[in-house]
């Protein structure tokens, strides 16, 4: 830890050095870049989540398949400004805005149950298929991670590793359904933009659940490269709305 007021971020690593890709740790990246606040990055490989999780007293986030075996998940944070751990992006976001309520708030009064639920949908919208899983596998640090990544995700869904892509037909169409979830949630965007002008899903200004879908976005952009077909494909659905979408949140991407 640290004797300075520098926030750590606990993020997993690509074998790139200084890459974010998990959607997951991607949205309490925005948070802190959008408020504006110190903090750094510690890179945790896969098998090293859970022991440094007990080490640091950082809450488990679920539970394993057995439903009884704590399970510990990134993005952790912790502040030693207050001396607290805290674990699970939403949470994060609510101890940023209460700690810090001087800075751009993340949950606006009032949204915290529509903040969630939006996140959650874009989860429901846009699955982590599994082509996205065999990009991501092969672009984790070899050794470690790569074999932990594999060995539990193998047992989770039954299959080998070398299984889990749809081929042919189905492949063209859970591409086609990934594409059918982003447009189903740009039509909350117009919506939004009806009622209050702004880009965001409340307004001018953006906010967590504006992140949770830019960090899918952010996901599909590492995972598969940024040059690649995939992602030139994605950027120019809808006339090129999720390209101006991420584009439009670049001031919060930093990786500190």
């Amino acid at each position: 830890m640290t004797d300075d007021k520098t926030i750590i971020l606990y993020d997993i690593p690509f074998a790139e050095p200084g890459v974010c890709w998990s959607p997951n740790t991607w949205k309490t990246r925005y948070c802190l870049n959008y408020k504006g606040l110190p903090y750094r990055t510690e890179w945790i490989h896969y098998p090293d989540i859970k022991p440094l999780c007990l080490k640091i007293g950082a809450a488990p986030t679920d539970f394993e398949d057995d439903g009884v075996t704590p399970l510990y998940t990134l993005p952790v944070i912790y502040d030693p400004t207050t001396k607290r751990t805290i674990s699970e992006s939403f949470d994060i976001a609510i101890y940023l805005d209460i700690t810090y309520p001087n800075t751009p708030r993340v949950l606006p009064e009032g949204t915290h149950g529509l903040q969630n639920g939006f996140s959650k949908l874009v989860m429901a919208r846009t699955p982590r298929s599994p082509w996205v899983r065999l990009e991501v596998v092969e672009k984790l640090p070899p050794g470690k991670s790569q074999d932990y990544f594999r060995r539990t995700r193998e047992a989770t869904y039954g299959t080998k590793f070398e299984e889990w892509g749809p081929r042919g037909r189905e492949n063209v169409k859970a591409w086609a359904e990934f594409q059918k979830g982003l447009f189903l949630l740009s039509d909350h965007y117009t919506k939004a933009k009806e009622e209050t002008g702004g880009n965001f899903l409340c307004g001018d200004s953006p906010t967590f659940a504006d992140f949770a879908l830019a960090s899918i976005l952010q996901w599909c952009k590492a995972g598969y490269g940024s040059e690649s077909e995939e992602w030139k494909d994605i950027v120019t659905w809808q006339k090129g709305k999720w390209g101006d979408f991420v584009q439009s949140l670049d001031n919060y991407t930093q990786v500190v």
